[in-house]
C-alpha cells in the first residue's frame, strides 16, 4: 500500500517538521512493515509553469513527425514573449495548456534543460509528458494537457504536486484495514498519540423503498449491498488534477471520472465499489452464486466460464460482474472519448458498495488467477459498517466534479449481524509477553484500536468492525504488546529441560554443513517443487527411477507441479542465475528431503480436529506419504583456487567434486568406495560412482563428477561445471559418529613405492583395493601419487600407477625384509586380479 504524505496529513495533524523517514519509524515500531519511503520531486528544479499553446508549425523532411510551437508562459521567462520550443508529440493543438520546463531547469534523473538547437530550430525549453515529470502512468502516453481554466504562468510543481513522499507498506494478511489512507491514518494518529478526523463520519441518509431494486440470493456470501444512483453527470467532465495525482501516487492510472472517483474512495476508505452504467443494468440487481457454465466477459475483454461457487452480481440478463473481483464489460462505464466517437457516454450510474465473504472472493480470484485491488482488500477483510458511508463519499464526488444530481432512494440490504465480543482477563498481555503493563494501560490502548471494553478483572472487549482479525484473546495481548513497543519487551531465554537438545540426525547434518562451509561452499537452499522437462534437460534415462515423481493437486505454479527427485535441478538453476549475475566462481551445496513415490499409493484419511490424533492414525497417514530421504549436493563452476600474488589460481574440476563426497562421509563417519561410473548428467569418461556397503552388500549411494556438454548446453551452465550427490541417510545408517582416538605409535613406519603397469581401463581404486588387502595387517596406508602414460614407454593402452605403502608394526620396529614381503604380496594380488605388471 502506497500513502502520500501529503494525503495523510489531511487526517493526522502531523507535526510540520516530520518526514517520511520519520512517519516510518513511528509505523515500524507501531508493528506495520514500512518498505520504503520515495521522495517525489526530491531531484526537480524549476522553473516548471503553465503554458499556452500559440502556434504549431509541422516540419517536413525528418524520419518522425516534429512540431515547432510558440507558448505563452506569462511572465515565467522574465520577457513575457512566446517561448519557442521543438516538440514530437502530437497529442495537443493550439490553444491547449501544456507544462513547460524552461532553461535552467532540472527534471527528476538529474536531466538538465538548456536551449539547444534541434531539427534546424533553437529550443527554449521542452513541453513535458508524465512520464518526463516522474508523475507516472496517465494513460495518454504522451503530452500533459491541462484543463481550459489552468491560469498561464502558474508553477506547475505546486499544481502538480510534484514534490510528496510516499511511503510503501508492506501489508500482511491479517491487517486489511491498512490497506486504505484511513487505516494507516488510524495507526498513524495511534503512534503519534494524536486525534484522527475519520473520512468515515460522514451524513449517510437511511434506506428506503425508493432505492434501485437490489435482491441478494445468498446473504452469506454477500451480507450487506449498498446501491445509490447518480444521475445527470456531465460527459465532458474529466477528473480534477489533484484527484489524479493522487491517484498516481498510489500506484493507480487515472481513467474517467466516474471510475477514478471509486477507485479514490476505495484507497480512501478501502471499501471497494463498482459503478454501473444505470442504462445498461437491465431489471433487478442480484447477487447469488454462478450456475455451472455460465460466462462473463469481464472489463479486462477475456471471456470466462464461471464455477458454481463464484459470488456474481447479476441483472435480469444473467451475470454482469464478478462479485468483489471484476466488473462485466455489459455496464462499463463509457467516458467523453467515447461520446467523441460518436458512441454515447455515461451520464447515469448507480454506485454498488457491498461487503462479500472473504473465501469465497479469494477462492473466485485465484480460480480465475484474476487479482485485482477490489479482490486483495475483500480477501484480507474489508469494514462492513463502511459501505454506507463509502457509497455517500462517491456520490458527493460526483455531483461535486460532474455536476450530477443524488437521487433521493438508498438502498441497503443486510444480513443480520452481532458484533463480535472476546473475554479476556486484564492481565493477560501481562502473561502473554511476560511484562506488568496493568489494567490501565490494557484498556487504554484497546480502545486506541477502537475496542469496546468493560469490566475489572475480566474484561469483556467488542472489537470494531473494521477489525475482523481480532477473534480471540491472543490477539487483543498483540494489539497491547505491538503498540506498547516490542522493543520493549525483555529478551529472556527459555531453560530446556535438561537432557534435551539436537538429535544425532540434527547434529550430523549441522556438521556436514559445517564442514562444507569451510571447504569454501555456500549454502543455498532451494523450493522442492520442479518441472518433469528438467529431467530430460538432465539426460536421464526414460526408465529411470528419478523420473518417477509426486504431483501435487494444487501446486504454487503450473510450470512446477512435480516434488524433486534429487537435489541437483534447484541447486543448478541457482548457479545458473547467480553466473548470469556477474558471480562466475561458484561452490554452492545444499542438504535436503527428496520425494520418492511408494509402490502402492495409499491415500491419507481426514483427521479429526476435535482431538489429538491417535498414534495409529499418525502411522497411517505417515503410510501414506512417499519416501522422503535427505540428501546433500553441491555443484561449483569457475576458479577453485584463486589466482594471486601467490601464484596461479586452479579452476574446479571432478576431482573437487569427488573430495566433497569424502567431506561428507568423514564427518558421517563412513567409508566411501570410488569407482568409475556412468550416469545421467555426469559426463561419462569424468564421473565417479559413490558406493558403501550396507548390510554386507555394496550399494550406489551417489555420483559426483563434471557435467556433460549437453547438460551444460540444455541448462544455460558455464563450461565445465561439477556436481555431486549423496544419499545422507545411507551414510548416517552405515556411519559412526563416535570420535575415533588416532592411534600414535613409538615405531617407526617403513615406507614403500610400487609403479604397477595395467591396461587403462582397469579403475585405479581396484588396483588400490587389492593392494590393500594383498598387504595384509601391517600395512598403515596406501595413497596414489602419480598416474603416467606414454604409449612409447609402457605400451598402447596402457597406464603406469604409482602408490606409496605405509607399513608400521604396533609392538616392534619392521625389518626391511618383513616391509618387503608385505610388499611383494600386495603386488602379487594386484597382479592376479588386475593383471598389473611391476614398472621397469
Amino acid at each position: 500500500m502506497r500513502v502520500p504524505l501529503s494525503w495523510l496529513r489531511e487526517y493526522v495533524d502531523l507535526p510540520a517538521t516530520e518526514t517520511g523517514r520519520d512517519v516510518q519509524a513511528k509505523l515500524i515500531s507501531a508493528g506495520l512493515e514500512v518498505e520504503t519511503v520515495e521522495h517525489l520531486g526530491a531531484d526537480l528544479k524549476g522553473p516548471l509553469v503553465v503554458g499556452q499553446v500559440l502556434t504549431v508549425e509541422e516540419l517536413e523532411g525528418f524520419k518522425k513527425p516534429i512540431r515547432f510551437c510558440t507558448v505563452d508562459v506569462g511572465r515565467a521567462n522574465g520577457t513575457g514573449e512566446p517561448q519557442e520550443i521543438v516538440c514530437g508529440a502530437r497529442n495537443f493543438a493550439v490553444g491547449d495548456k501544456v507544462v513547460v520546463v524552461l532553461p535552467g531547469a532540472t527534471l527528476p534523473g538529474g536531466f538538465s534543460i538548456s536551449a539547444r538547437k534541434t531539427y534546424g530550430k533553437v529550443s527554449h525549453g521542452m513541453i513535458c509528458s508524465s512520464d518526463e515529470l516522474g508523475m507516472g502512468d496517465d494513460g495518454t502516453h504522451g503530452i500533459i494537457v491541462l484543463p481550459p481554466e489552468t491560469e498561464v504562468g502558474k508553477d506547475a510543481v505546486e499544481l502538480l504536486e510534484l514534490v510528496d513522499e510516499v511511503l510503501d507498506i508492506a501489508v500482511t494478511a491479517n491487517r486489511g484495514d491498512c490497506l486504505s489512507i484511513r487505516g494507516v491514518a488510524r495507526e498513524t494518529a495511534i503512534a503519534y498519540g494524536l486525534p484522527l478526523r475519520d473520512p468515515a463520519l460522514l451524513d449517510v441518509p437511511g434506506p428506503n423503498a425508493f432505492g434501485y431494486p437490489v435482491k441478494v440470493s445468498d446473504p452469506a456470501g454477500c451480507d450487506r449491498f449498498t446501491a445509490r444512483t447518480v444521475t445527470g453527470l456531465s460527459p465532458e467532465a474529466r477528473s480534477p488534477i489533484w484527484l489524479q495525482r493522487r491517484l498516481q501516487k498510489v500506484g493507480m492510472r487515472p481513467i474517467s471520472l466516474a471510475v477514478d472517483v471509486t477507485n479514490y474512495v476505495m484507497m480512501e476508505l478501502g471499501q471497494p465499489l463498482h459503478a454501473y452504467d444505470r442504462h445498461q443494468v437491465q431489471g433487478t440487481i442480484g447477487v447469488r452464486r454462478a450456475q455451472e457454465g455460465e460466462k462473463i466477459v469481464t472489463l479486462d475483454g477475456v471471456e470466462r466460464k464461471l464455477h458454481a461457487e463464484d459470488l456474481v452480481i447479476t441483472d435480469d440478463r444473467g451475470p454482469i460482474g464478478l462479485a468483489g473481483v471484476m466488473g462485466g464489460a455489459d455496464t462499463e462505464i463509457a467516458d467523453h472519448d467515447v461520446s467523441a466517437e460518436g458512441g454515447a457516454a455515461t451520464t447515469d450510474v448507480v454506485i454498488e458498495a457491498a461487503h462479500f465473504d472473504q473465501v469465497s472472493i479469494a477462492r473466485t480470484a485465484r480460480r480465475h488467477k484474476l487479482s485485482s485491488e477490489a479482490s486483495r482488500r475483500f480477501e484480507r477483510g474489508v469494514d462492513p459498517q463502511a459501505a454506507a458511508a463509502a457509497a455517500q463519499r462517491t456520490v458527493d464526488l460526483l455531483v461535486l466534479l460532474a455536476g450530477g444530481t443524488a437521487e433521493a432512494g438508498v438502498t441497503e440490504v443486510v444480513a443480520p449481524s452481532a458484533p463480535h465480543t472476546i473475554t479476556m482477563a486484564s492481565d493477560h498481555p501481562d502473561k502473554v509477553a511476560g511484562v506488568a503493563y496493568g489494567r490501565e494501560t490494557v484498556v487504554r490502548r484497546l480502545q486506541e484500536v477502537g475496542c469496546d471494553v468493560y469490566g475489572q478483572d475480566e474484561l469483556i472487549v467488542t472489537v470494531p468492525s473494521w477489525r475482523p482479525d481480532l477473534t480471540d484473546p491472543n490477539d487483543l495481548a498483540e494489539e497491547v504488546i505491538r503498540l506498547e513497543g516490542y522493543e520493549n519487551l525483555p529478551s529472556t531465554l527459555p531453560r530446556p529441560p535438561a537432557g534435551r537438545g539436537l538429535t544425532g540426525r540434527q547434529r550430523l547434518h549441522r556438521r556436514i554443513g559445517r564442514a562444507l562451509a569451510g571447504a569454501g561452499y555456500v549454502e543455498a537452499p532451494n523450493y522442492p517443487f520442479v518441472s518433469e522437462q528438467v529431467f530430460d534437460q538432465l539426460g536421464l534415462d526414460a526408465e529411470d527411477p528419478a523420473r518417477r515423481v509426486v504431483k501435487l493437486v494444487n501446486p504454487l505454479s503450473d510450470e512446477e507441479p512435480a516434488l524433486r527427485t534429487s537435489l541437483l535441478p534447484g541447486l543448478l538453476a541457482a548457479l545458473r542465475r547467480n553466473d548470469g549475475r556477474g558471480s562466475h566462481d561458484l561452490a554452492l551445496f545444499e542438504t535436503g528431503l527428496v520425494f520418492q513415490p511408494r509402490d502402492t499409493a495409499k491415500v491419507a484419511a481426514d483427521l479429526s480436529v476435535d482431538r489429538r490424533p491417535s498414534t495409529d492414525d499418525i502411522a497411517a497417514l505417515n503410510a501414506a506419504l512417499p519416501d522422503q530421504p535427505r540428501h546433500v549436493a553441491v555443484v561449483m563452476a569457475g576458479a577453485r583456487e584463486q589466482a594471486g600474488w601467490w601464484g596461479k589460481g586452479r579452476p574446479a574440476d571432478w576431482a573437487d567434486a569427488v573430495e566433497a563426497a569424502r567431506t561428507v562421509a568423514c564427518e558421517a563417519g563412513a567409508e566411501l568406495g570410488i569407482r568409475k561410473g556412468q550416469y545421467g548428467p555426469w559426463h561419462p569418461g569424468r564421473c565417479a560412482e559413490l558406493t558403501a556397503t550396507v548390510d554386507g552388500a555394496e550399494r550406489v549411494v551417489g555420483h559426483a563428477g563434471e557435467l556433460h556438454p549437453r547438460v551444460l548446453k540444455a541448462l544455460g551452465l558455464p563450461g565445465r561445471a561439477c556436481a555431486m550427490e549423496l544419499d545422507l541417510d545411507v551414510l548416517e545408517r552405515i556411519g559412526d559418529t563416535v570420535p575415533q582416538a588416532p592411534s600414535i605409535s613409538t615405531f617407526p613406519v617403513a615406507t614403500q613405492d610400487v609403479a604397477l603397469v595395467v591396461d587403462a581401463f582397469v579403475p585405479a581404486a581396484d588396483v588400490e583395493a587389492a593392494l590393500r588387502e594383498g598387504a595384509g595387517e601391517l600395512l598403515e596406508s596406501i595413497r596414489l601419487f602419480d598416474v603416467y602414460e606414454n604409449a612409447e614407454q609402457l605400451g598402447e593402452g596402457r597406464k603406469s600407477l604409482a602408490y606409496a605403502l605405509r607399513f608400521r608394526a604396533d609392538d616392534r620396529t619392521l625389518t626391511v625384509d618383513e616391509a618387503s614381503a608385505a610388499r611383494e604380496a600386495a603386488v602379487a594380488l594386484a597382479t592376479d586380479r588386475t593383471g598389473a605388471v611391476l614398472r621397469g
